[in-house]
């Protein structure tokens, strides 16, 4: 870690309690955000699930977005751009200070609103950033390319597109990330999930999937093969939302997720990381007899400031 890095970091750690910083020259993954496009509570919802979210701010959640943070580089990464950027990006600045560590990417998977709409704070009448670089897939790009507001992002500069492939790795600095393309409701832009590779761990990030059996990959040899599994929870259950057709909304349901993962050793049910939870996911609630149930059977369930390191 550079000296100036390293002292900031200690001071960083002391005042907000940042031990990552300090404590590693790794890179690490930082959760910024665990709920569904909408985040939690929910708009229009004032159910006793959520209204317990109005009535205590404590208890909100933004939409799913990690980090990664290369303290030995100085550089950070946003997977997602959404509706909660200007908080998310505020937390992430108390992890990695902009003084020290520079956004050298945004990462996007796919055009629902949670995942990319956070852009619009990086326009002239927000953050006006400049060049922002943020990496997209091919029909993704296109889609911002050709639809405002999100064209004048480019046409003022505020952001420069980057275009990803499928299973093309981009690198930086001991931090590989890799797009890797999975069924979804693709009606403006394809979705990808993310392999990111450090110098000594590997994680995937798949926040948005259709059920598993619509993928050419087994889930439990995925889980395996890495040392994080950050997978779509979005619905607990298909009792969830009672009196709708949850075949058209096909999220793989965490109960699901658990039996494809039942013949795991314990050490890699420890890998999986659910997140991107609908405001009616009872994960949402620590406390709840579902989280403790699936933290019963080994396996995690994401919350806001967990630190991976890679």
């Amino acid at each position: 870690m550079k000296p100036l890095v390293r002292i900031i970091a200690v001071f960083i750690s002391i005042v907000f309690g940042s031990v990552a910083i300090a404590q590693t020259d790794e890179p690490y993954i930082y959760i910024l955000g665990v709920a569904q496009d909408a985040g939690y509570p929910q708009i229009g919802c004032y159910a006793e699930h959520c209204l317990a979210g109005w009535i205590d701010p404590s208890l909100r959640r933004g939409a799913t977005s990690i980090a990664v943070i290369n303290p030995d580089s100085g550089e950070k990464f946003l997977f997602e751009a959404t509706p909660n950027l200007p908080p998310q990006l505020y937390a992430l600045d108390l992890e990695a200070p902009n003084e020290h560590f520079q956004l050298a990417g945004v990462f996007l998977t796919h055009a629902h609103i949670g995942h990319y709409a956070g852009l619009m704070f990086f326009g002239h009448e927000a953050m006006s950033a400049s060049n922002q670089p943020v990496y997209a897939m091919p029909r993704m790009r296109g889609f911002l390319e050709n639809n405002g507001p999100w064209s004048q992002l480019i046409e003022f500069e505020n952001i420069r597109l980057e275009t990803l492939q499928n299973t093309q790795a981009e690198s930086f600095s001991g931090v590989d990330v890799t797009p890797f393309l999975v069924p979804h409701r693709d009606e403006f832009s394809e979705t990808v999930g993310y392999e990111i590779s450090g110098p000594n761990k590997k994680a995937v990030f798949i926040p948005d999937i259709n059920k598993w059996s619509e993928w050419d990959t087994d889930l439990a040899e995925l889980v395996r093969s890495v040392d994080y599994a950050l997978i779509d929870a979005t619905f607990y259950d298909d009792f969830e939302l009672p009196g709708r057709d949850m075949s058209q909304v096909p999220h793989p349901f965490v109960s699901e997720s658990m039996r494809a993962l039942s013949d795991l050793s314990n050490e890699d049910r420890a890998k999986v990381w659910f997140i991107h939870f609908n405001h009616t996911n009872p994960l949402l609630n620590a406390e709840s007899d579902e989280s403790k149930f699936v933290r019963s059977q080994g396996f995690n369930v994401a919350a806001e400031g967990v630190r991976l390191p890679l």
